[in-house]
């Protein structure tokens, strides 16, 4: 009888065993796809800039120290290797296209040019669902690492080496500063 016993506690412990292994194999690809739907914004808005700098230009020449960080920005997003450093780089792009947009704001031909409100609008679309598309990110992400860290899912986690993972954040000093036109 006793033998029985720990049979039936060896079989529900490799059952909750692979339970667990198996429930961080799917927030793990969770992640990962939510990183990748949000890339996939994030290319598309990258994709919408230089039409966008470039109708720009025509209207506000002198601008040129604007868009030329706007590219710069665009620039090292392409260039970003990691997921961290991907975030940082996006996070630097927002910013410049706030201080695009604050320029073009100081132009009325521009503003009614329809080449730029249709990339306008369809920037401000792109950038809504990135914001959804981070929240979704920091949202699976905050499961997994939840995960990671409570008992006993800690213990598989350091077995397989699961580790947490970076939550989509804003740069606090550069995204919250208000966008400043001089001229």
């Amino acid at each position: 009888m006793l033998i029985w016993i720990i049979i039936a506690i060896i079989i529900v412990l490799a059952i909750a065993f692979v339970g667990m292994y198996n429930s961080f194999i799917k927030l793990k690809n969770s992640c990962e796809e939510a990183f990748s739907t949000m890339d996939v914004y994030m290319k598309k808005r990258f994709d919408l800039i230089p039409n966008l700098v470039e109708t720009v230009k025509g209207y506000a020449a002198h601008e040129k120290e604007t868009l030329e960080k706007v590219m710069a920005a665009r620039n090292g997003v392409q260039s970003a290797a990691t997921v961290e450093e991907k975030m940082a780089q996006e996070n630097v792009l927002t910013g410049t296209l706030k201080s695009l947009f604050a320029v073009a704001e100081a132009y009325p031909d521009l503003k009614a040019n329809t080449n730029f409100l249709d990339l306008q609008n369809q920037l401000q679309s792109v950038e809504e669902d990135i914001a959804n598309s981070r929240k979704y990110y920091n949202a699976v992400v905050k499961q997994f690492n939840t995960k990671c860290e409570m008992f006993p899912s800690n213990i598989i986690a350091s077995m397989f080496h699961f580790e947490r993972k970076p939550m989509f954040e804003v740069d606090s000093a550069e995204e919250r500063k208000n966008v400043e036109v001089k001229f």
